[in-house]
C-alpha cells in the first residue's frame, strides 16, 4: 500500500506493541505505542492518528471504553480492535460503537496487510464524504454567516430575495447576533455592491458629532472645523447605509433623517445649499421600536419609514443546532491566526456550550473560543477551557479583552520562568522569536530586582 499513515498500537503485553511497532516501521508509516487507554488518550490530545490498534482486555480502562471515547472525541480516527479472547458479542459491541475491524491474535503478516487494505478504502471514503460534506457546508454558509438552523436558513432566503429591491430594511435581534454581517450581504448581493457600504454605530456616537458625521459641514461652522468636510450621506452616494443601534438617536436626528429619506437631499452643517444624495438604508436595533413608538419615545413616522422590510435575527440560545457549524468556524480561524493546532472540542464540552444561554450571542461564542484557543495547550479544547464561561455571575464586572488576556498570560509564564525565553516559549507552546516579537507587541518588561539602600 502506497498512502502512508499515522499509527498508534495500544496494548498493555509489550511483545504485542513492539512486533507491531517494528513491522509497521518497516511498511514506511509513522508508529507510536501506548501501554494503556489513558496513555494512548493522552496522544491523541497532542497528535492527530489515522488509526489505532487497541487491544480488548487491557487494566484500568479497557479497549471497548478507550474505543467509545475515540469516537466521541476524534471521530474521524479509525480504530482496529485486536484481542484474544474473541466473542460474537465483544465482535458486535465494537462494530457498533464504531471500530472499523475486529482482529483476532494471533496475526499473520498477510492479515494486517488485507487490514490496512480495508482501512485505506475506508480513508477514501471518507474522505469524499468530507469532501460532499463540505459543499454542504457551503450551503449553510451565506457571505460570513453561518448557521443551518431553520431560523438561518429563512434569513439566507430572504437576503437575495430582497437585496435588489430600494426598500429600507430594519434588522432586529440582541447584540452580536450578527445584524451587521446580514446588511453586508444584502449590500453584496445588490446592484450597489461596487459602491461603498457604510457602518455607523450610532450608540456609539454622541448626538451633535453624530450630526456632523452624517451630513458633513462647512469650514468655520464650529471649533475645530478647519475645512469643509463631507458627511457620510454624500460620502456613500449609491452605496449602502448601515446605522447599527437607530433606536439611540434623538428626536431632532430621526425628523432630520426621516426628511432626507423622503427629500433625498442633505444640507451640510453652516451651508444653505442642498446637495442630491442617493443611496440605501438599513437600520439595526436590539430594542423594540415599535413598541418604543406605541410609547412616545420613538417617532412613528419615522419607524415607519425605516421599517419598510423587517428581518429579526434570532438568539443564539433560539438556534443551538448552529453551535458546532460555528465552533469548528472559530476553531480553524484561530488555530490557523495563532499558529496552534487546536482542531477539536470534547464532546462533554459541546454539551456545556450548547446548554450555556449565550447573552453575547455569536460574538461571545467567537470571543470564548479565541480565548480558548490562545491559552489552550493541547489540540482537544475541554471544559476546563471554558470554566470562565461557568463562572460568569448575572451581572459582571468588562470582562477582559484578548489582549489583556495574553498580555497577563504570557508575562505570567515569564516570570515563573524566570524570563528564561527558551523555557517560556516551550510552555506557551511557540518558537523563541514569536514570543520576542509578542514581548515587544505587548510591551512587556522584566522588572528591575529592588535594591537595598541604607536608610
Amino acid at each position: 500500500m502506497d498512502e502512508k499513515m499515522r499509527i498508534m498500537i495500544v496494548d498493555d503485553e509489550m511483545i504485542v506493541r513492539e512486533s507491531f511497532y517494528h513491522w509497521f516501521k518497516k511498511s514506511g508509516h509513522l508508529v507510536e505505542t501506548a501501554a494503556s487507554g489513558f496513555e494512548a488518550l493522552e496522544k491523541l490530545n497532542e497528535v492527530a492518528f489515522d488509526l489505532l490498534f487497541v487491544d480488548i482486555k487491557m487494566p484500568g480502562m479497557d479497549g471497548l471504553e478507550l474505543l467509545e471515547k475515540i469516537k466521541a472525541d476524534y471521530p474521524e480516527t479509525m480504530v482496529i480492535i485486536i484481542t484474544a479472547y474473541g466473542s460474537i458479542e465483544s465482535a458486535v459491541k465494537a462494530m457498533k460503537t464504531g471500530a472499523s475491524d475486529y482482529l483476532l491474535k494471533p496475526f499473520k503478516p498477510e492479515q494486517l496487510s488485507l487490514a490496512l487494505e480495508k482501512i485505506a478504502q475506508q480513508k477514501k471514503l471518507t474522505a469524499e464524504y468530507n469532501y460532499l460534506k463540505g459543499c454542504l457546508e457551503k450551503m449553510t454558509r451565506f457571505d460570513n454567516i453561518i448557521g443551518q438552523s431553520e431560523a438561518m436558513k429563512k434569513v439566507f432566503e430572504l437576503i437575495p430575495e430582497i437585496a435588489e429591491s430600494d426598500a429600507s430594511i430594519l434588522l432586529t435581534g440582541e447584540t452580536g447576533t450578527g445584524k451587521e454581517l446580514v446588511a453586508k450581504a444584502i449590500h453584496a448581493k445588490s446592484r450597489r455592491s461596487q459602491k461603498p457600504f457604510i457602518a455607523i454605530n450610532c450608540g456609539a456616537i454622541p448626538d451633535s458629532l453624530l450630526e456632523s458625521e452624517l451630513f458633513g459641514h462647512q469650514k468655520g461652522v464650529f471649533t475645530g472645523a478647519d475645512h469643509a468636510r463631507k458627511g457620510f450621506l454624500e460620502v456613500v452616494s449609491g452605496g449602502t447605509l448601515f446605522l447599527d443601534e437607530i433606536g439611540d438617536i434623538s428626536p431632532k436626528m430621526q425628523i432630520d433623517l426621516l426628511r432626507v429619506l423622503e427629500d433625498k437631499t442633505i444640507t451640510r452643517l453652516g451651508s444653505r445649499d442642498p446637495t442630491a444624495v442617493e443611496f440605501r438604508l438599513i437600520s439595526a436595533t436590539r430594542q423594540n421600536l415599535e413598541e418604543e413608538a406605541r410609547a412616545g419615545r420613538f417617532r412613528e413616522d419615522f419607524f415607519y419609514r425605516i421599517n419598510v422590510i423587517h428581518i429579526h435575527i434570532p438568539p443564539l440560545r433560539e438556534r443551538k443546532s448552529d453551535i458546532p457549524l460555528l465552533l469548528q468556524h472559530f476553531l480553524k480561524k484561530y488555530s490557523q491566526e495563532t499558529a496552534k493546532r487546536v482542531d477539536h472540542v470534547s464532546a462533554d464540552t459541546l454539551d456545556l456550550l450548547k446548554g450555556y444561554t449565550w447573552p453575547g450571542n455569536v460574538r461571545e461564542l467567537e470571543n470564548a473560543v479565541e480565548r480558548a484557543v490562545v491559552l489552550s495547550r493541547s489540540r482537544t479544547l475541554g471544559a476546563d477551557d471554558f470554566t470562565f464561561l461557568q463562572s460568569k455571575p448575572g451581572i459582571s464586572k468588562r470582562d477582559p479583552t484578548l489582549k489583556e488576556i495574553e498580555n497577563n498570560y504570557i508575562a505570567q509564564v515569564l516570570e515563573e520562568s524566570n524570563w528564561n525565553v527558551t523555557k517560556a516559549s516551550g510552555i506557551l507552546g511557540i518558537n523563541r522569536v514569536t514570543l520576542h516579537k509578542k514581548i515587544k507587541r505587548l510591551g512587556l518588561k522584566r522588572e528591575a530586582p529592588a535594591v537595598a539602600t541604607n536608610g
